[in-house]
């Protein structure tokens, strides 16, 4: 990017945007604008923006409040950087200006990060993996609300039956007790009815979430990944990867992979005392996935359970050889995306890795 280009920075929020351009020399703003969002702010925000043909536009966290704009953008054939909120906020405390909280300042403090940073990403039209993330998260709703809605038939059924429900309850085994209740006053029949529109619930859920999964299958298969061949990562997990790494071109080594995905450890020496200290941050979504995957071969006669009962031996307790297990099981995926890249660009379907 050219020092002389246009940067233009928006603070975006769910009722107002602002956007500034600032002075790439002096970092003044040099014109604001606030647009009502609505249908007409992308119009509003082209019309007002200096007629720059290299101009670019910094939009924060566009994942979030800023998605909508961001994609909008976009679509009008516009260059859209995506800036982190935490990167925005620490380029306004740096700069002095943080008691200045407005959404000019933010906006300006998002126009600077993207000016210093240039190895932001720049924002992309929404394709599969956005897709993937969108069927991934409703299925996940569906499951937590059944869930939700079974302690609460646990909860009812304690009340009405001696001892209550085994705790591996099934719709069959509910719909048996509930068939054999007889209520002796009002109070017990009305929580026998509650238990009983509690069943139906389940059942409307149960097809709900076979349904979610049907649609997570179907667009899945489109991607071609090998990433199922990968031991205690299914459809979801394998969905859920896709979706939140997107392009894996942004990482350039495995260990920027497991650094984003927190299975790198972090250096924590003092001195002469060099040690690491276990990661805690990175996107856990991904770590989630991970974990699942390395209890799943632990479990399994697979090359990653004889991985950590090597590292058992080796003197490491059993935390520290699943945490270094998830971190080859992140070698392994970042290899298996990478070969899903190169095999989409040749037109060709992804197969099933070696595991560590």
């Amino acid at each position: 990017m050219s020092v002389s280009a246009t940067m233009i920075g928006i603070d975006p929020h769910k009722r107002s945007h602002t956007a500034v351009v600032v002075d790439p020399a002096t970092e003044r703003v040099t014109a604001r604008l606030r647009v009502e969002a609505g249908p007409g702010q992308v119009d509003q925000l082209l019309a007002w923006a200096p007629s720059d043909p290299s101009r670019r536009w910094a939009v924060e966290n566009p994942r979030g409040c800023g998605l909508l704009l961001a994609q909008q953008l976009v679509a009008a054939g516009e260059t859209v950087i995506a800036v982190p909120a935490a990167l925005a906020a620490r380029t306004r405390v740096l700069s002095g200006r943080s008691a200045r909280k407005t959404d000019a300042e933010d906006a300006r403090s998002v126009t600077i990060a993207a000016q210093r940073h240039h190895g932001l990403p720049l924002v992309t039209a929404d394709g599969l993996p956005v897709l993937l993330g969108v069927l991934v998260d409703r299925r996940g709703q569906l499951v937590a609300a059944r869930q939700r809605l079974i302690c609460q038939l646990h909860a009812v059924m304690a009340e009405i039956v001696p001892g209550g429900a085994k705790q591996q309850l099934s719709r069959g085994s509910a719909s048996r007790l509930l068939r054999g209740l007889r209520p002796q006053d009002p109070v017990a029949a009305a929580r026998a009815h509650t238990a009983r529109q509690l069943l139906e619930d389940w059942r409307w859920y149960d097809k709900r979430v076979a349904a979610a999964h049907h649609d997570l299958l179907d667009q899945l298969a489109r991607c071609h990944t090998g990433l199922t061949g990968i031991h205690g990562i299914g459809p979801v997990g394998a969905a859920t990867i896709i979706s939140v790494v997107g392009d894996v071109g942004r990482f350039p080594t495995a260990g920027h992979f497991a650094s984003f995905n927190g299975t790198a450890p972090i250096e924590a020496s003092s001195g002469d005392n060099v040690r690491h200290r276990l990661n805690r941050r990175g996107n856990r979504q991904l770590n989630k996935v991970l974990h699942t995957a390395a209890v799943c071969q632990k479990r399994g006669d697979t090359p990653g359970r004889a991985y950590a009962a090597k590292r058992i031996a080796a003197g490491d307790n059993t935390l520290g050889a699943t945490r270094k297990l998830k971190r080859q099981i992140s070698n392994a995926v970042y290899r298996q995306l990478r070969t899903d890249q190169g095999r989409s660009r040749n037109g060709q379907q992804g197969t099933n890795p070696k595991v560590a």
